[in-house]
């Protein structure tokens, strides 16, 4: 069979396939550690489960509704934005969509023409450049470094803006990193962007995961110029526990939501109801679950940093955000491990699971070759196993 073009171009979801990989080993009984998937282990909070109940019972979400979303959740969110961005959002500006890759998607397809670029510090997650790609657009990449705190500089983006520059793709909390943007720099970053009228897509899916002495702003709270030119999207999935219920958001600019809307008409229609009710108990119900999980990602980060840290030829910047680390392993890139040469962190990616039965993400699907991403949204015990299997690896 001859697929389209398209299809037989994108690149697989790597972090889906490191994952699916794990779990197979583990099914056929390998003592198997999965660093890989973006995905908390906790359940989702039993109100929000609750709320989706009594939503399955009721004969009113058994049928199509309003296909940009609930309209009650489109309001919280709105509301959400609201408070975050020091904007005025109303309902009209949220869609409601099927995740955030969904989301995302459907932003780079109303908004970008063949042949636009988008710029895409990275590391990058992996659906980005892939997306952007479908709509025909060209990512270009402005590469970040760990002694930079992988934060993409003014001096970068100004030195890559082309007269086909049309949106930036900015992230913080950042996945794979964990990094965290001062204000100061997103307020210079948002000034720039607003002056040169290119659009901000800005991903703040993790906004609720922030440790230490970091704290979460929204570009557009920093640098109010950039509002008019700034597209959010979030979602459910990170914060509650929620990656199988499969809502997300976007909010823009009218005009742009209701082409987004227009798309989703033709795509999905509504996202499924219960699950949107799931997520309205989600935004505007307890946090109090959030903030214990928060605190457990915060207690698994520090043991990260600490074991990678310890281990010859190992460098890593502490993530403040997120649940990732993103240690450089080109320390150890070059030398034999378990009888085989690497040269690269692909190769290093399958030693680690074909001797120490630990599966990570290769820094080159985020655009990073020599790093790797661990995420630590695994239980302590897993963690702490998985990085000492790493070391003792290292240390034959």
């Amino acid at each position: 069979m001859s697929l389209a073009t398209r299809i037989r171009d994108m690149e697989e979801s790597p972090t889906l396939a490191v994952t699916a990989k794990a779990k197979a080993m583990r099914a056929a009984g390998e003592p198997v550690i999965g660093f890989g998937a973006g995905e908390p282990d906790f359940p989702t909070p039993a109100h929000i489960v609750e709320a989706a109940q009594r939503a399955a019972s009721d004969p009113v979400h058994h049928r199509y509704s309003p296909g940009a979303g609930l309209p009650e959740l489109r309001a919280a969110i709105a509301a959400d934005t609201s408070s975050t961005s020091g904007m005025e959002i109303t309902a009209d500006q949220v869609v409601v969509t099927n995740g955030g890759k969904h989301a995302l998607y459907s932003i780079f397809m109303s908004l970008l023409d063949p042949g636009v670029e988008v710029l895409l510090p990275a590391p990058y997650w992996v659906s980005y450049p892939e997306q952007i790609k479908l709509a025909d657009a060209v990512p270009v990449v402005l590469p970040t470094t760990t002694d930079g705190g992988f934060q993409v500089s003014v001096e970068q983006l100004e030195a890559a803006r082309t007269e086909r520059t049309k949106a930036l793709v900015f992230v913080s909390p950042s996945n794979p990193t964990g990094a965290v943007y001062p204000r100061e720099a997103m307020r210079e970053i948002g000034i720039w962007a607003a002056e040169h009228g290119i659009w901000v897509i800005t991903d703040e899916i993790y906004q609720h995961l922030v440790y230490g002495s970091a704290s979460f702003t929204s570009i557009a709270a920093a640098a109010p110029e950039v509002a008019p030119w700034t597209i959010f999207t979030s979602g459910v999935a990170k914060t509650y526990a929620m990656t199988g219920w499969r809502v997300g958001w976007a909010v823009a600019p009218a005009e742009l939501a209701a082409g987004m809307a227009k798309l989703q008409s033709q795509l999905t229609s509504n996202v499924c109801n219960v699950a949107q009710v799931a997520a309205l108990a989600a935004v505007t119900g307890p946090q109090d679950e959030v903030a214990a999980m928060r605190e457990a990602f915060d207690r698994r980060r520090r043991t990260a940093v600490s074991k990678l840290a310890a281990i010859d030829g190992v460098r890593l910047a502490e993530p403040e955000g997120a649940f990732y680390v993103f240690p450089s392993f080109e320390g150890v890139l070059g030398r034999e491990l378990a009888g085989r040469r690497v040269e690269d962190t692909l190769q290093l990616a399958e030693v680690l699971l074909e001797q120490a039965k630990v599966a990570v993400v290769p820094g080159e699907a985020f655009g990073a070759p020599g790093y790797a991403r661990l995420s630590y949204a695994l239980g302590d015990d897993d963690l702490a196993e998985g990085i000492d299997r790493i070391a003792q690896l290292f240390a034959r």
